[in-house]
């Protein structure tokens, strides 16, 4: 059998009602894994539970921000072999306009409720031997844009959590490691082409040789990283960008 697989392996995704989250779970599925699918629109979740691959799939509806939640979610479910760590949302504000308020809000959904809820699932010893962690994160993170300054902000924070994650858990043979793509055709861009208008948004998108990317694109370096082939990469951060870095 492939070792791209993920036969009897457990994947709890974040953000899956939409998006990257959702066709991440869909792909993960079709490889053989039993899904847990957590987001905070029920309907939506349903949706996507209906298009994965036969399985025991299940639903935990959870906002992520909100600690009970996050308890709830912790609390809910078994061991798992993996996460996919989803969730999140793109706010842009000049830092002269940004707020405390905001700037918490960003920081809670992007990299402190990934932080609480890996550091919740461990304490309460559900994260199986030879886990893998996966974080969505962007090329954001290192390289920001205007308005953007707590979006990369929290970026480069989860790529420095899943480092000392792949180092503190490397005992029990736990892999973390970062995913971060550049513009995939998902709602952001769709809002982007809203805000910025079409032209700008197709003037933007020759900088990228190979286009802008696909959900498809970033579920299977996703379901790449949850399997054993490979076993060997932990600490990483793959640049998911169709090209566009080559032109910086």
């Amino acid at each position: 059998m492939t070792p791209f697989h993920l036969h009897q392996k457990t994947i709890l995704i974040t953000g899956a009602s939409s998006g990257i989250g959702a066709q991440t779970a869909i792909s993960a599925a079709q490889m053989g894994a039993t899904v847990i699918l957590s987001g905070r629109n029920r309907e939506k979740l349903e949706q996507v539970k209906q298009s994965l691959a036969a399985g025991e799939h299940s639903i935990v509806t959870a906002d992520l921000t909100k600690p009970e939640d996050r308890d709830l979610l912790i609390q809910t479910i078994a061991a798992v072999d993996g996460i996919v760590h989803s969730a999140g949302a793109v706010e842009v504000f000049p830092v002269k306009l940004m707020n405390e308020e905001e700037l918490e809000r960003q920081l809670l959904l992007n990299y402190k409720a990934p932080f609480l809820i890996t550091a919740g699932l461990s304490k309460n010893r559900k994260l199986n031997k030879g886990c893998s962690i996966v974080f969505i994160s962007s090329i954001s993170g290192q390289h920001p844009f205007k308005g953007g300054a707590v979006y990369a902000a929290s970026k480069a924070s989860i790529e420095a959590l899943s480092k000392t994650i792949a180092l503190e858990y490397s005992t029990q043979n736990i892999r973390s490691n970062c995913i971060s793509p550049a513009l995939v055709k998902t709602k952001i861009l769709d809002e982007s082409i809203q805000s910025l208008g079409r032209d700008k948004v197709d003037h933007h998108q020759e900088r990228y040789p190979l286009g802008f990317g696909e959900p498809e694109d970033v579920a299977n370096a996703a379901v790449f990283l949850l399997s054993d082939a490979s076993k060997w990469i932990t600490g990483t951060n793959l640049i998911l960008d169709g090209g566009f870095l080559l032109n910086k």
